[in-house]
């Protein structure tokens, strides 16, 4: 690793970073959240099903999301918060809002899959600044800012690889609820899995970018999600020196629920492969 800083601290004679106690709160938060989902973890818990008919919900989901936006409300009076079971806070306070994705993985959890993950994300005036993702069933808690803190994986600061090859890369993706034709993400996906190592479907979008800004894994694009899905791994993504960008290249905006995260140094291979098949299917994306 490049820096010898703990988690959340800059480089010696670097400035401090700004959002370092922000981190912190939302670090306590999502570790309470985690706890909660592990009181139901392998029990094969009830669910029902939102607007898409394999879109699960749990008890577990609407119990972390009432924790966490009391926690956030109390610790930022002023901040806006939206989550993705519906109890949000609107409020004015500069631009900053909170993207909570209560569980992220739902379905993995259900099933008693370990991967899923409470997801935090800040933006300010859209631009996320902070992230923090906590997977309670691995023991795994990532976090980071962009502000000068990094990122770090159970208190370790974290650095993307340095592939610079597509055909060395391992990419991830996931695929829409809605079984849209024209949103399949399966063009893409056949298009990479041709020009790349390998591709996976892991099933949490917080965790596929956490594991990009780890270096796990190289690259991940997908759409049709929502801003607490993205939010908060993008913020590790750039905060750990990694690159995230709208489908085309232009700035990320996580309301758009389109992401194309690398390494940095395969982005421009990644985009390419999208834009062609873009093109081949006449379809812009939505």
């Amino acid at each position: 690793m490049s820096s010898s800083a703990s988690p959340g601290q800059p480089a010696s004679g670097s400035p401090p970073d700004p959002l370092q106690a922000d981190r912190q709160i939302a670090e306590r938060i999502a570790h309470e959240a985690g706890q909660i989902l592990m009181e139901g973890w392998g029990t094969r818990p009830s669910y029902g099903f939102k607007s898409e008919d394999i879109n699960l919900v749990t008890e577990f989901d609407k119990r972390s999301e009432a924790l966490v936006v009391e926690r956030l409300a109390a610790a930022f009076p002023h901040d806006s918060i939206v989550a993705e079971e519906g109890t949000s806070v609107a409020r004015d306070a500069g631009g900053r809002v909170w993207y909570v994705d209560p569980l992220d993985g739902t379905t993995n959890f259900a099933h008693g899959f370990p991967l899923f993950s409470v997801a935090l994300g800040l933006c300010v005036d859209r631009r996320p600044l902070l992230g923090v993702v906590q997977a309670p069933a691995m023991g795994w808690s990532f976090s980071g800012t962009v502000t000068g803190g990094g990122s770090s994986w159970n208190g370790k600061p974290i650095v993307p690889s340095r592939v610079d090859r597509l055909g060395g890369a391992l990419l991830v993706t996931g695929f829409p609820y809605a079984r849209n034709p024209v949103q399949t993400n399966l063009p893409e996906w056949g298009a990479f899995t041709a020009a790349a190592q390998g591709t996976r479907r892991l099933g949490s979008a917080a965790l596929d970018l956490c594991f990009v800004a780890c270096g796990w894994l190289d690259g991940y694009w997908e759409r049709a999600l929502h801003p607490w899905d993205l939010v908060g791994g993008a913020a590790i993504v750039q905060g750990a020196g990694g690159q995230v960008s709208d489908l085309d290249g232009s700035d990320f905006d996580g309301v758009t629920g389109r992401i194309l995260a690398s390494n940095g140094l395969l982005h421009e291979q990644m985009m390419r492969i999208l834009q062609g098949v873009a093109r081949r299917s006449s379809s812009p994306w939505p």
